[in-house]
């Protein structure tokens, strides 16, 4: 059997190539215990289309190849 290759694209323009962008963040919250606040640090991974720009997050990108995979299944 022959390999098949079955790619995450686009939705917008249906390209296959993205590239990596960080988005760096700091969330604050209260705890109860005291009055100062306590910080989280947070990086979120976000997968930009080199061809019209939109950004796709991680898991939106899993849930694609997921139905990519229930789709070769079926065959």
């Amino acid at each position: 059997m022959n390999d098949i290759l079955d790619f995450f694209v686009c939705d917008i323009c249906s390209n296959k190539n993205f590239n990596l962008v960080y988005n760096f963040c700091l969330r604050f919250h209260g705890v109860n215990f005291s009055d100062d606040l306590i910080y989280d640090k947070i990086i979120e991974e976000r997968y930009q289309c080199t061809k019209c720009q939109k950004t796709f997050s991680k898991k939106a990108i899993e849930e694609g190849l997921s139905v990519l995979r229930r789709k070769r299944k079926k065959n």
